[in-house]
């Protein structure tokens, strides 16, 4: 897969045509699990991709783990059962894994190989692209700006997405981010401009990969959606290709097809994990809780390929969603996510309990972008005004919470009582919707002020006079103040 280009720089994209018949090695050395050992091999590079043969003419795929000397290691996509040292024959592409660009991903359903899932043919190309791309030339990146509408309020009104952002969600295990990436993906819109989601679902099990299916089936039925699943039996190397066969066909239908594509990516935890696990298997010095010491660089080089570009109209706006293993958002997985992304999303495990959903932690969740894709001509002029004044009333609310866990509710001030008040009315009115429930921007935000407008217009210190008085619901602003009288 070539980098982003200068506007104009033509694709380096191979042609699918005949190609030499490629040399073939039967000097196997070992069998262990899913690896073999192909010994007396010259010219043969990590990750290189390669076909395996077996005496009854079955073939098998692999990807080259390590090499050493004359020595290749090759993981078997497919598993080695029934393979003998003495009837395998391996040739190598010459190359990494690359795949067919084309339109026609759009509406399939694959697995984390792009092999289709879903019954149809095989996708075809003309060309084909290597799946190992690189990050947006920064001389050609523009900044992210113009919202993605989810549907979901706590994401529209608080945490805008905005095109070309990477937003990654924050979760622990038992929180629904699975069925709130799949809402995402069900619901994102652009206001009618051309725009797709591509899946990628990483390490899931069965079930949920059954359940995300059901899901994207309507979305996938308009041709606007692709699907890659990998589930967390298939080989752990093909983890690894994934996400970046999700991005290549995500860079094609943006910056060739013209579309406003948004990618999501669950879980990259497991992804995380594959890497360990390959990288253990080379041999690799361990770092930080056991992880290679590139994680960082790995995980860059997968966000970085969202953006926009200077000279074409799409974009491609990346959602990792990452499971944080004990809740620890200083594990290595979300820290360095965190350095590489423009905000984050925090799923809470005490809302969930309390029954909202989705259970989205204000104080911990901001979107850094958000004030270049929300406001006047992007959503409404009263939108960022409407956000910071329900952050700031959030920040009382908690402290005011705190106070109580103390000296009790009933022992609060009046102005405290109602700040606790208020909370509840957030959690219940505001961020929580079902499931399948898609708000417009306007309702999100008619919700947030119908929220607000339970405490006096005297509390609502973080909007303007001309905004409290066109949109505060608690009765008349004080003519001299801006207060309700």
């Amino acid at each position: 897969m070539t980098a982003a280009r200068m506007p104009g720089e033509e694709h380096r994209d191979e042609p699918v045509q005949p190609e030499p018949q490629p040399i073939e090695y039967s000097s196997t050395a070992s069998i262990r699990g899913p690896l073999i050992v192909i010994e007396g091999v010259q010219d043969i590079g990590w990750n290189e991709v390669a076909e395996i043969r077996l005496v009854d003419g079955e073939v098998r795929h692999g990807v080259v783990l390590d090499v050493s000397l004359d020595h290749a290691i090759v993981e078997v996509l497919e598993g080695t059962a029934g393979m003998r040292l003495n009837g395998v024959r391996t040739a190598f592409g010459g190359g990494p894994m690359s795949v067919p660009i084309t339109e026609e991903w759009l509406g399939r359903v694959c697995d984390g190989r792009g092999e289709p899932l879903d019954g149809g043919p095989p996708i075809l190309g003309s060309h084909r692209r290597e799946i190992n791309g690189t990050p947006i030339n920064p001389a050609v990146r523009i900044p992210p700006s113009e919202p993605i509408i989810t549907g979901v309020s706590a994401i529209d009104g608080l945490a805008t997405l905005v095109r070309g952002q990477k937003l990654p969600i924050f979760s622990v295990g038992g929180l629904p981010h699975l069925e709130l990436a799949a809402q995402i993906a069900v619901q994102a819109n652009v206001a009618g401009e051309p725009f797709a989601v591509v899946f990628a679902a990483l390490g899931v099990t069965h079930a949920d990969a059954a359940s995300l299916r059901d899901t994207l089936e309507t979305r996938a039925g308009e041709r606007e959606t692709v699907m890659f699943i990998n589930t967390a039996d298939d080989p752990v190397v093909e983890r690894l290709m994934t996400p970046r066969l999700a991005l290549t066909v995500a860079e094609h239908l943006a910056f060739e097809c013209d579309r406003h594509v948004l990618v999501l990516l669950a879980d990259m935890t497991n992804y995380a994990e594959a890497l360990r696990q390959v990288s253990a298997a080379r041999g690799e010095v361990p770092t930080r809780r056991g992880y290679p010491g590139y994680l960082y660089s790995d995980l860059a080089s997968l966000f970085e390929r969202a953006g926009r570009m200077r000279g074409r109209r799409g974009s491609v706006t990346l959602v990792p969603v990452l499971t944080m293993p004990a809740g620890d958002i200083t594990h290595p997985v979300p820290d360095l996510t965190g350095y590489i992304t423009e905000g984050q999303l925090v799923l809470a495990a005490d809302l969930h309990a309390r029954g909202v959903y989705p259970p989205l932690d204000l104080m911990g969740s901001l979107s850094r972008l958000m004030r270049r894709g929300a406001g006047e001509q992007l959503t409404r002029e009263d939108h960022l005004e409407l956000s910071d004044q329900l952050y700031s009333l959030m920040a009382r609310a908690l402290q005011a919470a705190e106070l109580a866990e103390i000296v009790g509710a009933d022992a609060l001030p009046a102005a405290d009582q109602g700040l606790l008040a208020f909370r509840a009315a957030l959690e219940r009115e505001f961020l929580s919707q079902g499931q399948q429930e898609a708000r417009t921007v306007e309702a999100t935000l008619d919700l947030g002020w119908q929220v607000a407008s339970r405490l006096p217009a005297s509390a609502l210190t973080m909007v303007s006079r001309q905004t409290l008085a066109a949109r505060y619901r608690g009765g008349e602003p004080d003519a001299e103040h801006g207060h309700v009288g």
